[in-house]
C-alpha cells in the first residue's frame, strides 16, 4: 500500500478544529463561554464522511447515568447546571455496517482540551494551537489512516468495521465518566480498541488511575491574642501533611502527591477550618485499594501523634484534644479502574504491524482507556503521535509536527490492514 499522508483538506480541518475553543467547564471555570465542542464534532463528522464514516450517535448521557460512586465530585457538582452536559456531547462514527465485536476496531479520540488560548498556525511543517498534540491532531491523522486502509483493502469497512469515538470529558479531571464510559457501556467497542494519545507511536497497554482525598478540619476560629481558645487548623493540617507524606512516600504500587493546603490568608487570626488535598495514583485496582487503606491508617496515626505532641502546648491544647472530632477524610474521586496490561493477541497484532511497545520500565499515564478494563472480548492500548511533555500538551506553545501526524496516519492504516488480515485468517477466509 502507499504511505498514508494528511491532505491539504486535512490540514484545513485541523486548523479549523484548533480555532474552535473546546475546553469544558471543569477546565475553564464558572462564567466562561460554553465550549464549541458540538461544532468541532460536526466539522469532524463532515470530514469523516469523505472516508465513508456515518454518524451513529451524537449526544450527552442522561444525568442518571452519572449517579455513581466512581464519578468525581467535581463532575457531581457541575451536574447541578443542566447546561453542563448539554454543551459536552460525544460523537460516534461507524465505517461499514454494524458488525460483531470480533470484527470491529474502535478508535477513541477526545476533542475537548485543557484550558488556555494558544495562537493557531501552520507553517507547512508544524501546527500550533491548543489541542494540536492532545488530541485534535491525532484525530485528524486518524481519518487519513482510515482512508488509506480502506483504499488498500476493501475488507476495511465491509468485512471488518471501524468505530470512532470523538468524546468530551477527557480533560478537567472528568476521567471519561460522561464521555467515554457511557459509550463503552452502550457497546460502542471493538475487539481492538486504540486510544489516540501521544505515546511516540508506541503502544501502551496499561493505564494508571488516581484517587483524590481531602482531609477537612472544621473547628472554631479564634483571635490572635487568644489562640488557645480555638482550633488551629493550620498547625493541625500542616502536621498531617508532613506525617502523611512520610508515611506514604514509599508505598508500593502507588504514588502520592501531597497537594494543596488552605486555611486562610490573614496574619492576625487563627483559622479553625481548612482543607488538605492529596492525589494518589495507582497502577492496579488492588494497589489502589491498598493505598487508600494505607492513607486512612496513616491519618489515624497522624492524629494520634498530633494529640500526643501538642497536648501540653497551651496555644494548641484544645486542637490536640479535639483533633479526631474536628477532622474528616472525604474521597473526592475513588474507585476508578486501571488498564493492567496487554493480552498476547493484542501484542502479536500490533507488533506484527510494526508498532513498538511502550518501554516496560517506563511509567504509563492515566487516560480514558481505563474504561476498557474487564470488557469481555475487547483488548485496549494507547497509541498516538508525539509526546505529552515534549509537545507542550498541557502547557504554553502546544504543537504537533506534520511528520508525526503523517506517521500516525500510516500506523493506523497498517494496524487496520493487520486486523483485517487476522480476521480473515481466524475465520478461514481467503
Amino acid at each position: 500500500m502507499s504511505t498514508a499522508r494528511l491532505t491539504p483538506a486535512d490540514h484545513r480541518l485541523l486548523l479549523r478544529l484548533l480555532e474552535l475553543p473546546t475546553a469544558g467547564p471543569l477546565e475553564t471555570g464558572p462564567g466562561a463561554p460554553p465550549p464549541r465542542l458540538r461544532q468541532a464534532q460536526l466539522a469532524y463528522a463532515r470530514a469523516a464522511a469523505d472516508a465513508g464514516c456515518a454518524v451513529v450517535h451524537h449526544g450527552a448521557p442522561d444525568p442518571a447515568e452519572l449517579d455513581r460512586d466512581d464519578v468525581p465530585e467535581a463532575v457531581r457538582r457541575a451536574l447541578a447546571d443542566p447546561a453542563f452536559l448539554a454543551d459536552q456531547p460525544s460523537l460516534v462514527l461507524r465505517l461499514g455496517p454494524p458488525l460483531p465485536r470480533a470484527a470491529t476496531v474502535m478508535f477513541n479520540v477526545h476533542l475537548d482540551t485543557v484550558a488556555g488560548d494558544e495562537p493557531v498556525s501552520f507553517d507547512g511543517a508544524r501546527f500550533h494551537g491548543r489541542g494540536a498534540a492532545d488530541a485534535k491532531g491525532p484525530a485528524v491523522a486518524l481519518l487519513a489512516g482510515l482512508r488509506a486502509a480502506r483504499a488498500a483493502d476493501p475488507a476495511v469497512g465491509t468485512e471488518v468495521g471501524v468505530l470512532v469515538q470523538a468524546v468530551a470529558g477527557e480533560e478537567g479531571g472528568a476521567m471519561g465518566v460522561f464521555g467515554t464510559r457511557p459509550l463503552v457501556e452502550r457497546g460502542y467497542v471493538g475487539r481492538l480498541n486504540l486510544f489516540c494519545e501521544p505515546t511516540g507511536l508506541r503502544y501502551l497497554p496499561r493505564c494508571t488511575a488516581a484517587m483524590t482525598a481531602r482531609v477537612r478540619v472544621r473547628g472554631r476560629d479564634s483571635i490572635d491574642d487568644r489562640p488557645g481558645e480555638g482550633h488551629n487548623a493550620t498547625v493541625l493540617l500542616g502536621f498531617l501533611a508532613q506525617h502523611l507524606a512520610e508515611a506514604l512516600a514509599h508505598h508500593p504500587g502507588g504514588t502520592v502527591c501531597v497537594a494543596g493546603l488552605h486555611t486562610g490568608t490573614l496574619h492576625n487570626r487563627v483559622y479553625g477550618s481548612g482543607d488538605l488535598l492529596l492525589n494518589l495514583a495507582y497502577a492496579s485496582s488492588a494497589a489502589g485499594r491498598r493505598l487508600g487503606a494505607a492513607l486512612e491508617a496513616a491519618l489515624e496515626s497522624g492524629l494520634a501523634e498530633f494529640s500526643r505532641r501538642f497536648a501540653a502546648a497551651p496555644p494548641f491544647a484544645r486542637t490536640a484534644a479535639d483533633a479526631r472530632a474536628i477532622t474528616r477524610l472525604d474521597w473526592l474521586k475513588r474507585g476508578l479502574p486501571t488498564l493492567d496490561g496487554p493480552d498476547p493477541w493484542l501484542r502479536d497484532l500490533l507488533e506484527g504491524a510494526g508498532v513498538a511497545p511502550w518501554p516496560a520500565d517506563s511509567h504509563g499515564f492515566t487516560c480514558d482507556a481505563i474504561w476498557l478494563a474487564g470488557v469481555p472480548g475487547a483488548a485496549a492500548a494507547v497509541l498516538g503521535p508525539g509526546d505529552l511533555a515534549a509537545n507542550n500538551a498541557h502547557a504554553q506553545g502546544e504543537f504537533a509536527d506534520l511528520a508525526d501526524l503523517d506517521a500516525f496516519a500510516d500506523t493506523v492504516a497498517r494496524v487496520l490492514l493487520a486486523f483485517a488480515h487476522d480476521h480473515r485468517q481466524t475465520n478461514g477466509a481467503p
